[in-house]
């Protein structure tokens, strides 16, 4: 069988940054089985497989170790694939998932994603995380993800992170966000996940469901800016709707090919 195969990095409009997501378009659904060799065969953080379903696509998210219930920048490459590749004519695309009903507007600058709204709620952080941490956090939260609050930037960015502690514990299908106020932006974010083959997420659209409630209340605005400081580095522009969050973003293509399996 020979398949298309596309892979983006989103969250950027230059290559090599951002987040990269291999997006595959399926006639039908393949076994789970299969779906989870190709991701664990591409390598990259998540690969996003959609078929086309009366007005708009079923889209699954696979990492190289389990499905995803719901991935940010492998939406973001999905749309922008549909729109640059696939001959994709219409204003927006609306994807149903596990997460429910996503929708992804185009314009000329951005791509807009009107994701579900997950607000963290105050919790404790298991202790061999917490020992794994060269910095404490001020605050501990937790929605699918847990949410650190740090003091500032800096700390974002020194922070070191024993990984034969931090991986004593599997967090499926969530992960560890680290976030503080930003310099440049309104708030700034790491994203690890333990027992993955990914240690450290470039760019994670999904955190921002939580992440942007908490700094949108904490700030006091509706809009906010996000810079992931990653190596790769990513940024986002957000919105609060209350019900919802909107993540804009751009993305680029790096590779067009077909896979035989």
């Amino acid at each position: 069988m020979e398949i298309e195969i596309f892979q983006i990095d989103a969250f950027t409009s230059e290559l090599f940054k951002g987040n990269p997501a291999c997006v595959i378009p399926l006639d039908s659904w393949l076994p789970d089985e299969l779906l989870l060799n190709i991701a664990k065969e591409n390598n990259v953080s998540e690969t996003a497989f959609f078929v086309k379903k009366n007005n708009g696509f079923n889209l699954r998210w696979f990492t190289p170790e389990i499905e995803m219930d719901l991935c940010g920048h492998a939406t973001l490459a999905t749309a922008y694939c549909l729109k640059n590749h696939l001959d994709f004519k219409e204003d927006q695309v609306i994807f149903n998932s596990i997460s429910g009903e996503l929708i992804v507007k185009f314009d000329e600058d951005y791509m807009q994603m009107d994701f579900p709204r997950r607000k963290p709620i105050s919790s404790e952080l298991p202790k061999n995380i917490m020992d794994s941490l060269s910095i404490k956090p001020s605050q501990v939260l937790k929605a699918r993800d847990y949410i650190l609050v740090y003091e500032d930037e800096e700390q974002i960015k020194n922070i070191e992170i024993n990984k034969e502690l931090f991986d004593e514990i599997n967090l499926d299908p969530g992960g560890v966000v680290i976030t503080a106020k930003g310099m440049h932006s309104d708030f700034v974010s790491r994203y690890f996940v333990p027992q993955c083959s990914f240690f450290e997420d470039p760019v994670t659209g999904s955190t921002h469901c939580s992440l942007v409630p908490y700094w949108s209340e904490l700030l006091k605005k509706t809009k906010l800016k996000s810079i992931q400081l990653s190596e790769r580095g990513g940024e986002m522009f957000c919105e609060d709707l209350g019900n919802r969050v909107i993540i804009n973003g751009k993305a680029k293509t790096y590779m067009i090919g077909k896979i035989y399996v």
